[in-house]
């Protein structure tokens, strides 16, 4: 395996020895390049690993700075290029397959590269950076200079790439933007131009953005003034601004994964969203691709985003997260996917190899698979990656051929040594802990699926140590297992034993020096010794405890002696100290381990002679030496390696030891130290990443290497095999596996070591076959390994099976140390199990005694009761128990406390922003009958600033005044002596009335704009509202319109305090009145509720603060003394008051004698009784005279006390009434005064909002002039960034046009001389005959023809690319071939008959010279069309500055009109009284461009005289109107008396034609008109019986009739119903028999067509045949007739 052949020498010093880099062995994790058609090259650790895929050979090439970062390569011209990690990184670049370095390109990078890029033409490489630069580089890497650069501020860029057609363009993606860089070049000049693609919305529609500099499409406001784009209005003036989008128009766009170029230079994007965008590269035009859906299986994979892009003829190749590549074929604007491969893992990335041959796919895990197009395409792995990075290594005794890995996962492989090939790989099924998720799939146009996965595992294995004395390796896991593996077949390794020694995690295996032993060190402390025989099935012989955090354990096996010496690191790092444990085992030690362990396995500390030791200093990593006299440590803190000697003598305790010996280590980082098996050499590593070998005596270092570097946090572990001259160092988070090998070893310890290792494997090697032996015949443990195809297969089902929970119940084993544990406890258990017994029965006798000890306890008196913890009679318990109680109530207590400060704090705040600081509470006033509510208004002191600024500003308005008044009295002070009199005279008039009232603005109302002058507050200092131009008049008129808020408001609460200090009143006067009202209520015995008003908590917010008791529901806590001490004072007052009243006699004798009143009051009238005589309890018979007499008396007194009791009633009734009306009056009229304050509420509420409306229209008015001003600063800010780079683009035109001048002239020179050579070849030759000139000029013209080269078919079929541009290389090349092409021209053969050969040299160097000046003429004319082109664009550039800069020029004379056109339209207030302007239909016109605002007089007055004229006007056509109605009216009576005489000569017309009838006649004639009219009324009743009779006669022969009508009519119903039923079954049989004549008729009919059909066509084919016969004989006959008439007629054949 080939290395890199340069190296940087370190800082140490090397001797006779040197180390040197055999093989590396690593996995990509970065993405994996083409060297060229066979050779692929990735970076790992400090190394790039180049792998040629046909022989599979590794060659290695090592970075002299430490880890290499980001790499890149260049196909034609074979070079790699990658960047170290250092400080200001450099980019080194190599030769391949010589691993030279070509140069070293140095910028001012300080942290990293983050891209690298190759151009395929040109020597050109792109480089982009990361924090703090973001610089996107050029550089020319064979010239080592920059070419240009350009910084992105805060841009992540994740892919960067040529394009394969034009290295003019460049591409560079991140996860939001695309942008497009184009490199224009002026001769030796470069220049980068961005062009930034627009990405769609995540939907893929496309957002119509606005200019935000320039918005065309903003609307005009005539009311406020005008509009302006929102970055004024933020009040943006920078370049901000220009980029300014508010939050709520910012869209979510498209996520960019990966892109790749089209040979039309086109660019394909994808998308996270699943969108594929196809993005024009001149003018990055973006079309969104339609996804053409395929009707396929339900278990069809839906392909999400792709990871990965790249291009092929037939369309493009992606590859997602789901193992699959797709292929995609696209046209005309749309895309199909198709399933192309499979692979077993993610897919993340893929590239062609230059002739398209083959694809290499690499995975998420780092392998690499080979696709190898053809008829039967392949598919091979180059590199399989392990399962994770690796975790331990170590050598296979005696470690010369064959070494093991182990990673995290558990997967263990073992190596070839001599080539780092894998000879097999297993998997450990270490016990994991499984995680279920919810992984939603999101796919575009389609609802979320959501599975449910069971495939997240985690799964640990932590150390690795192969034995010495056998072919077996232990492995330690995060369970707290250890396995066993068995390699004595290597290619075929199998786990033979299983030992669970704990639940904790193993952290240190360690075998010793002669395989005897296993140590094992485990997370919580314990260090178990392990048999390493297998034969004795790896007998676990006990453990002993140590300090928790384990660092190192060291052995010391020597072969003299029959003891193994084991030592421990512990670390305290919060002491700062370190201590060691040493302890001896003897190698019989398994033979005699139940004498030296107890029943759980613990060793005895005096058996195997325990010595604690410790450091007053921390150690990383400590050796002992094989002496045991003495130990090394490596210092954590400082760079030092210290030597301490060990006692001789036995201590007891913690013994102290001091460094005896230090060396300073020269590597920083904390380290480790190694000792080899033969215990001469001393390795060192640390994180710094050198290893270095040190003599175990001088500990001076004589070998080392920088195998890693302290960017992958240095080296983790080392290995060094029993000769000494196999070392395999293993990275820590690089990844890298680094095999060394001495390149010079030799002289009296290379003699030692090979001695020492001789008699090693002389000891051994009984120990081995015996061992190896046993190993041979041991069976597999299947259960503990799968191969490496059925891991593949778990893991594919487990990833194919997300949609299925797996549950599996794992039998539960038991760890070694707890077996240990429940043995010896069962042996305690056996041995004290009568004791035990025992000591039941004496618990069990005890608690009833005091069972029955509780029960009489119970039975006492309180005074002689014991409390329930008096029988407890485990007191510690009790005190535990009331201590963890007291706690618990302490911290709930602390709790509380907290919660009640937490809500006291927030209450105070809320007080003191709410309540105290307001000058005036804010309160209300309720009404006492009518639900009318008045507020007061809530006002906060006003502060000595804003008083301050109030008097700032009046003091300027009286200043103002008195200018202007000295200004007029300047101006009148000549119109006379006199006017100045009487001007003083009005003068001292004005302050003696200044005096007596407040003075007033001269404005009215209506355009002072509010009714402040209703509350008397002074105006007089407020400017006109057309007078408010410049800011400053604004914000003092702001100022005084607040102070005039606060006067009304002002103004209003005293009157406001006014009715609350009535009411106070009012409600004290009717507790006065309701107090009588009571006594009478009491007295008159009425069921009346007094009415007592009071105040709510609205009208006295105060009370809100203030918690009364009754507020409080839960039961006030009182301590117990407190209670015994109030029923004392209890007891105490009422014996004092017993005492009182049984010694006061004169009290009892008035209560005894008078009812306890001296006088009878007026108002026990009332309650007074006259009571009845004895005797009225007699029957009335038995009375005498005097009881009679005593009766009437008694009747007489109570009539009389019935009449003053209602007289006093009737008092009391009125007295009443007259109190409530006097209540109901006074309250009503608070009533009414509260009503009237609330209309005066409504008004000051009124005033106040239009006064704020003024302030609002004035700050309005501020914010839109400081819009304005930002609008222009902002302009002015934009027109000189566009001067700035106008005049920059003026000057790379001037400098364009004269570097293309001076060009240009070369060019004509060169081009001049190319002429002037060819007009002189003739007068060169004049001294040759003139036909040998002629051909010799003809020679002269003549050029070479130079064969292109033509690639393959196949190549061509394949490349989707074809033939790239020319390069520089590529323009080298042909000159060149050129060259040898005129070397063949020259050849003497060609030379003319007879011409001199002199003659011929001359005439071949002068073509020679006349070639070289054609190719420069057209290097020049190519490099004058490039600066032409640049000048144009330049032209352009300038062209389109210029225009921006008029625009802002037209844009400033604009906003200056608006701004000036603001400052003039003022925005006014007026007030309008109601009714005044009324409009029907509220259509209001919002154009005023040609009105104007006059005085309201005028109005008025126009319109009184427009009035009066009206009047009088009207005041006319009223009499005019009077005049006609009189007319009207007299007209109207004469046709009325026309018409009536009309009517009266027509009703004696009627009268004169009368008709009279002969009835009329007779019954004027007739004298006995009533009898004749009788007898006709007779006659006529006679004829009416006789009708009736006769009626009646045919009525009933009509029912009769009808009768014998319906009986025919029901025999009639019944036939029908006969004879309907018939019908129906004949319609039945009918209807079947048409069925069945149908079915058969229709047959028939089939049958007939067919046979009909069938004669038809043999008919027809039978005219066929007959028509092609008769065409035959037609034909013939034709034929016939043609032949004839050639025979008669002659042929004109043309010659």
């Amino acid at each position: 395996m080939a290395q890199g052949r340069e190296r940087d020498e370190g800082p140490h010093s090397t001797g006779g020895s040197s180390l040197s880099v055999r093989w590396v062995q690593g996995f990509p994790k970065q993405n994996v390049h083409f060297v060229n058609n066979n050779t692929i090259c990735y970076p790992c650790g400090n190394f790039v690993i180049f792998i040629n895929i046909e022989t599979k050979k590794k060659t290695v090439l090592q970075c002299s700075n430490g880890i290499v970062g980001v790499v890149a390569t260049n196909i034609p011209y074979e070079v790699v290029a990658f960047s170290d990690r250092k400080l200001k990184p450099l980019i080194h670049i190599y030769s391949f397959p010589g691993l030279t370095r070509r140069t070293k390109l140095k910028g001012n990078i300080l942290l990293d590269y983050t891209l690298l890029s190759f151009s395929y033409c040109g020597t050109y490489l792109a480089s982009y950076s990361s924090l703090p630069e973001f610089e996107l580089a050029l550089w020319n890497w064979e010239s080592n200079i920059i070419l240009c650069k350009k910084s992105q501020p805060g841009m992540d860029v994740n892919q960067m790439s040529f394009n394969p057609m034009n290295w003019r363009q460049l591409c560079l993606s991140s996860p939001s933007t695309v942008s497009v860089w184009t490199i224009e070049r002026s001769k030796q000049e470069h220049y980068f131009k961005a062009g930034l693609v627009k990405l769609p919305l995540e939907d893929g529609s496309f957002f119509n953005e606005t200019d935000v500099v320039f918005p065309q499409s903003l609307p005009k406001d005539l009311i406020y003034g005008p509009v302006l784009p929102l970055s004024a209005i933020a009040g943006l003036v920078g370049e901000e601004a220009e980029t300014f989008r508010p939050k709520d128009d910012l869209y979510p766009l498209l996520h960019p994964t990966m892109h790749c170029w089209t040979p039309t230079s086109d660019l394909y994007i994808g998308c996270e969203e699943g969108h594929l965008l196809v993005i024009n590269g001149d003018t990055l035009k973006v079309t969104v691709l339609n996804k053409i859906e395929e009707e396929s299986p339900s278990d069809r994979r839906n392909f999400i985003s792709p990871v990965t892009l790249v291009y092929q003829k037939e369309g493009m190749l992606a590859s997602g997260i789901d193992g699959f590549v797709y292929s995609f074929i696209i046209k005309d604007g749309s895309y199909m996917i198709e399933d192309f491969l499979e692979i077993e893992r993610p897919v993340e990335h893929m590239i062609f190899s230059p002739n398209y041959t083959m694809l290499l796919i690499q995975t998420d895990k780092g392998s690499v698979y080979i696709y190898t197009f053809g008829e039967k395409p392949i598919l091979s792995k180059v590199l399989d990656a392990c399962d994770g990075t690796f975790q331990a290594i170590d050598f296979i005794t005696p470690g010369t051929q064959h070494f093991m890995t182990l990673t995290h996962s558990g997967e263990v492989c073992v190596w070839w040594l001599e080539d780092c090939a894998c000879v097999s790989k297993i998997y450990l099924n270490i016990p994991a802990f499984q995680i279920h998720c919810i992984i939603a799939f999101l796919h575009v146009g389609e609802q979320a699926q959501w599975r449910y996965t069971s495939g997240v595992y985690f799964k640990q294995a932590t150390v690795l140590a192969c034995c010495p004395s056998s072919f077996s390796a232990a492995v330690g896991t995060e369970s707290g297992s250890v396995y066993f593996i068995s390699v004595y077949h290597e290619e075929s390794p199998q786990v033979m034993h299983k030992a669970f020694l704990s639940e904790s995690s193993v952290r240190h295996i360690v075998y010793d020096q002669r395989g005897i032993f296993l140590l094992v060190g485990t997370s919580e402390g314990k260090v178990f010794v392990i048999n390493a025989n297998s034969s004795s099935s790896f007998q676990i012989i006990g453990f002993t405890e140590v300090a928790k955090d384990i660092v190192q354990i060291s052995t010391v096996s020597l072969l003299e002696t029959d003891m193994v010496e084991v030592m421990v690191l512990s670390s305290f790092p919060e002491a700062g100290r370190s201590r060691l444990e040493m302890f001896t085992l003897p190698t019989l030690l398994s033979q005699v381990s139940t004498n030296f362990a107890d029943e759980r396995g613990r060793l005895k500390d005096e058996l195997i002679h325990k010595y604690l030791y410790e450091l007053e200093h921390t150690l990383s990593s400590a050796v002992l030496d094989f002496q045991s006299k003495q130990l090394y440590g490596f210092c954590s803190q400082v760079p030092y390696i210290c030597s301490y000697l060990l006692p001789k003598k036995e201590h007891t305790g913690i013994y102290i030891l001091k460094p005896y010996q230090k060396v300073q280590s020269r590597q920083y980082g904390p380290g480790i130290l190694y000792l080899s098996s033969h215990g001469l050499l001393l390795i060192t590593i640390a994180k710094c990443g050198i290893l270095c070998i040190r003599d175990i005596y001088t500990l001076e270092t004589f070998a080392w290497c920088r195998s890693h570097s302290h960017q992958g946090h240095g080296i983790q572990s080392m290995r060094i095999s029993m000769d000494g001259k196999n070392i395999l160092v293993n990275g820590r988070d690089d990844g890298t596996l680094v095999y060394l090998k001495w390149k010079r070893f030799g002289g009296h310890l290379a003699n030692d070591i090979l001695d020492y290792y001789q008699k090693l494997l002389i000891f051994l090697s009984s120990t081995m076959d015996k061992e190896n032996d046993y190993l041979s015949r041991t069976p597999k443990v299947s259960m503990d390994l799968t191969s490496n195809s059925e891991h593949t297969k778990q893991k594919a089902s487990t990833d194919s099976s997300q949609d299925e929970l797996v549950l599996t119940d794992v039998k539960k084993e038991i760890p070694w140390i707890q077996q240990k544990s429940q043995e010896a406890i069962k042996k305690e258990v056996n041995l004290f199990s009568k004791k035990k017994e025992e000591i039941k029965k004496g618990i069990k006798a005890l608690s009833k005694t005091i069972l029955n000890m509780m029960e009489e306890n119970d039975k006492l008196e309180n005074i002689a009761k014991l409390d329930q913890q008096e029988f407890g009679l485990d007191l510690e318990a009790l005190k535990r128990l009331h201590d963890e109680s007291q706690e618990e109530v302490a911290k709930m207590k602390k709790d509380v406390e907290m919660h009640n400060l937490a809500k006291s704090y927030l209450a105070e705040l809320i007080k003191e922003e709410c309540w105290n600081s307001m000058a005036v509470k804010g309160r209300a006033l309720k009404c006492f009958h009518i639900p009318c509510v008045v507020e007061n208004f809530p006002m906060k002191a006003r502060t000595a600033e804003e008083l301050k600024e109030l008097e700032r500003v009046l003091q300027q308005k009286k200043i103002e005044a008195e200018c202007l008044k000295l200004r007029k009295e300047i101006v009148e002070a000549q119109s006379g002596v006199t006017l100045v009199k009487k001007r003083h005279e009005e003068d001292d008039e004005e302050e003696e009335e200044e005096d007596k009232k407040v003075e007033y603005s001269n404005l009215p109302n209506y355009l002072l704009g509010s009714l402040s002058t209703d509350f008397g507050v002074d105006t007089s200092f407020l400017s006109s509202q057309l007078e408010l131009h410049s800011r400053e008049e604004k914000i003092n008129q702001i100022i005084l319109l607040k102070d005039i808020i606060y006067k009304v408001k002002t103004a209003f609460n005293d009157e406001f305090d006014a009715a609350y200090k009535q009411k106070e009143f009012e409600i004290a006067r009717v507790k006065e009145r309701n107090v009588r009202i009571r006594e009478i209520i009491l007295d008159l015995e009425l069921e009346e509720a007094v009415w007592q008003p009071e105040f709510e908590d609205c009208e006295k917010p105060e009370r809100t603060l203030v918690v009364r008791d009754e507020e409080i529901t839960a039961n006030k806590h009182v301590k117990p003394w407190h209670k015994a001490k109030a029923e004392l004072i209890t007891n105490r007052e009422t014996e004092h008051w017993l005492l009182i009243q049984g010694t006061n006699t004169r009290l009892r004798a008035l209560m005894d004698m008078m009812g306890g009143v001296l006088e009878v009051k007026k108002e026990d009238i009332l309650r007074m009784v006259i009571p009845q005589p004895a005797f009225m309890a007699k029957p009335d018979a038995v009375w005498t005279e005097e009881e009679r007499k005593q009766f009437k008396d008694y009747e007489k007194k109570v009539k009389e006390l019935n009449e003053e009791r209602d007289k006093y009633r009737k008092s009391l009734e009125a007295e009443l009434k007259k109190l409530q009306n006097s209540i109901q009056e006074s309250t009503q009229a608070f009533d009414e005064h509260l009503k009237r304050l609330f209309e005066r509420r409504v008004k000051a509420e009124m005033v106040t909002n239009q006064e704020e409306l003024k302030i609002n229209n004035l700050a309005f008015s501020l914010l839109l002039d400081e819009e304005l001003s930002s609008r222009e600063k902002f302009l002015n800010n934009y027109l000189t960034r566009k001067q700035q780079e106008k005049s920059q683009t003026s000057e790379a035109v001037r400098k364009s046009r004269e570097d293309l001048d001076v060009y240009k002239e070369h060019y004509d020179n060169l081009l001049a001389e190319d002429k002037v050579m060819d007009r002189s070849f003739k007068k060169e030759f004049v001294e040759i005959p003139s036909h040998q000139v002629d051909i010799l000029y003809k020679l002269f013209k003549r050029r070479p023809r130079i064969p292109k080269q033509k690639m393959h078919s196949d190549t061509t079929r394949v490349v989707p690319f074809g033939e790239r541009p020319g390069s520089g290389k590529l323009n080298k090349d042909a000159f060149a071939q050129l060259m040898k092409a005129m070397d063949e021209l020259d050849n003497i053969s060609n030379m003319p008959e007879g011409l001199d050969p002199l003659v011929w040299n001359h005439f071949c160097m002068t073509r020679r010279t006349k070639v070289e000046n054609e190719q420069k003429v057209k290097q020049k004319a190519a490099g004058l069309l490039e600066m032409a082109a640049f000048l144009r664009k330049r032209v352009e550039e300038e062209e389109k500055v210029q225009q921006e800069i008029e625009r802002v020029f037209h844009e400033l004379i604009l906003l200056q009109d608006e701004k000036v056109r603001f400052q003039l339209n003022l925005t006014i207030q007026i007030l309008l009284k109601q009714g005044q302007v009324e409009l029907e239909n509220f259509q209001l016109v919002l154009q005023y461009a040609d009105a104007i605002l006059i005085n309201k007089n005028v109005i008025e007055d126009l319109n009184s005289v427009i009035r009066t004229q009206g009047q009088k006007k009207i005041a006319s056509m009223m009499e005019s109107k009077d005049v006609h109605k009189r007319i009207f009216q007299i007209e109207w009576e004469h046709k009325k008396m026309e018409m009536e005489r009309e009517d009266l000569n027509q009703k004696a017309w009627d009268i004169q034609m009368l008709f009279f009838s002969r009835d009329r006649q007779k019954f004027l004639n007739e004298p006995n008109y009533e009898a004749l009219i009788s007898i006709q009324i007779g006659i006529m009743e006679q004829t009416i019986a006789v009708l009736d009779k006769t009626h009646k006669k045919n009525v009933e022969n009509c029912k009769k009739l009808l009768k014998k009508l319906g009986k025919f009519s029901n025999q009639k119903d019944i036939a029908n119903y006969t004879l309907s039923c018939n019908l129906r079954e004949e319609l039945v049989a009918v209807s079947e028999r048409k069925d069945i004549c149908n079915a058969m008729g229709s047959k028939l009919t089939c049958e007939k067509i067919a046979k009909e059909r069938y004669e038809n066509m043999m008919e027809q084919q039978k005219l066929t045949n007959i028509s092609k016969q008769q065409a035959e004989e037609i034909s013939v006959l034709q034929a016939e007739v043609e032949r004839l008439m050639m025979k008669t007629f002659p042929a004109l054949v043309q010659m």
